[in-house]
């Protein structure tokens, strides 16, 4: 029992941050001890029903409770901001110690995929000096972002035994970069109507939905609606974003219902049937086919952009970055020999700059994923995927980016409605040694994995220069933005 004691301690003192590093305002502490790796903790205290409320209690009662930090009282950009303006006064003042604190600081957090995304969007944002590396807690329902880094899709336990297992999991955890996307829409002004993105119930969505850019941005275009959103997992849209916005828009009508991930699960495939995503070719006019409603262009190459064909049964187009998608399942898979040699496909690699762009006919289509080497309808990958929706094919179509879903009006008196996808970067993730992300970077990384095995499914054939969004405002989520509503 003692050396389990003894174990416990050591494991607490190396994650500690003291009270000076953290608020400017407190007393200097003299330390003799440098912790190896001091962690921030944030937590959504409203995810996974009760368990986001246990964990916050569990972390500020075994760790210094002012480095765990509940995202409901409390954003991540102003402690963010305050903590690295109080390091770098310590350092100009000669203090060692801040300064291996910065250099070894890692964060923690816990919540949904759009708490994590939130998390990333903010240290991207801030252009920290020395950015540090987020490890996620599943407390969501899709949990892709956890589960892509190693860190489990189930929803975790929240006793104390249980979050030391996970501090000790994140001192021993490897780094990663992975690539930042970012997603601009522009339209024309509609001379009736709003074409302003629709969350569930018409509440603020969460940070990955589209903002409208400020008149002052130069991103804004006079006489156009401009929008501009970013994400780290996926982009989608089509039947597979219809589902989850009925999803939402059910889970804020009767939150009493959603108190567990087995629960949420099961009424989201539920609602995939109610919806017809099981027989959509029957159920759904032609109008809701991709090749339908919008025009696909990818580039390649910088500066070169190509149509993009889509066969008439695509309903949905999912532009991965992850291979983690719904849950944990991977569209993309691994494209074995012959289609590497013949279409120039690879494996998914999370930090090579290119999104896989994955087509489904349905949800049946979507089951196949569950058979070994499944894999949706290979499309393309690309640096840069543009679309160009047709004049009056649809009134609206739905879209999500990492699990948030929104609906989207689309005029009809015109067809400059554009969407853009482009590379943004990178920003740092912390892993376990056998997660499933891979890196092109990474010597131990197989650059075409069970390559002589056989694909299963069948494949579509795929028949200006680069430029970067301004992150300023990407990720910046409005005050009326109810953060409790983040997954």
């Amino acid at each position: 029992m003692s050396d389990s004691n003894s174990e416990s301690d050591q494991l607490l003192k190396e994650v500690y941050i003291p009270n000076y590093i953290l608020d400017p305002d407190s007393e200097g502490e003299l330390l003799q001890y440098v912790p190896s790796c001091p962690v921030l903790v944030f937590i959504n205290s409203k995810s996974g029903g009760q368990l986001g409320g246990d964990l916050l209690i569990t972390y500020r009662s075994i760790l210094n409770k002012n480095q765990v930090f509940d995202l409901l009282e409390e954003a991540p950009d102003a402690v963010l901001h305050r903590l690295y303006l109080n390091l770098e006064r310590l350092k100009l003042n000669g203090d060692e110690f801040a300064t291996k604190i910065q250099e070894r600081l890692r964060i923690i957090v816990a919540g949904g995929d759009g708490t994590a995304g939130w998390l990333l969007g903010v240290v991207s944002d801030l252009k920290l000096p020395q950015p540090p590396p987020i490890a996620t807690v599943p407390l969501g329902t899709g949990n892709n972002l956890p589960f892509s880094f190693g860190w489990g899709k189930r929803n975790p336990g929240t006793d104390r035994h249980s979050v030391e297992s996970f501090l000790g999991q994140v001192m021993k955890a490897k780094e990663m970069k992975i690539d930042s996307w970012h997603i601009l829409m522009r339209m024309r002004a509609p001379n009736q109507g709003s074409c302003d993105p629709i969350a569930p119930l018409e509440l603020p969505h969460s940070l990955h939905g589209f903002h409208r850019v400020s008149s002052t941005d130069t991103l804004n275009v006079e006489g156009c609606h401009t929008f501009r959103g970013g994400f780290w997992n996926y982009f989608s849209m089509g039947m597979d974003a219809q589902v989850s916005y009925a999803f939402h828009s059910e889970r804020k009508l009767h939150p009493e219902k959603f108190k567990n991930q087995l629960i949420n699960q099961s009424t989201y495939a539920k609602l995939g049937c109610t919806q017809g995503w099981f027989c959509a070719s029957l159920m759904h006019p032609s109008s809701r086919n991709i090749a339908q409603l919008t025009k696909v262009k990818v580039m390649k190459k910088p500066g070169e952009w190509q149509d993009l064909h889509i066969s008439h049964s695509i309903r949905s187009i999912v532009c991965l970055n992850l291979p983690s998608f719904s849950g944990g399942l991977n569209p993309w898979g691994t494209p074995n020999t012959r289609k590497k040699r013949d279409r120039g496909l690879t494996p998914p690699f999370v930090d090579d700059g290119l999104l896989e762009v994955v087509g489904f006919r349905d949800a049946w289509h979507g089951l196949v994923l569950l058979a070994p080497n499944g894999h949706g309808t290979r499309l393309a990958q690309a640096h840069r995927i543009r679309f160009e929706f047709h004049k009056g094919a649809a009134e609206n179509t739905f879209m999500r980016i990492d699990g948030e879903p929104w609906r989207q009006p689309l005029p009809v008196d015109d067809d400059t409605v554009v969407v853009e996808i482009s590379h943004h970067g990178q920003v740092k993730m912390l892993a376990t040694h056998d997660c499933r992300s891979k890196s092109v970077h990474d010597p131990l990384t197989p650059t075409n994995r069970n390559s002589d095995e056989e694909d299963s499914g069948e494949e579509d054939s795929t028949g200006e220069e680069w430029r970067k969004f301004g992150a300023a405002d990407t990720f910046k989520i409005p005050d009326e933005v109810d953060i409790s509503r983040l997954s």
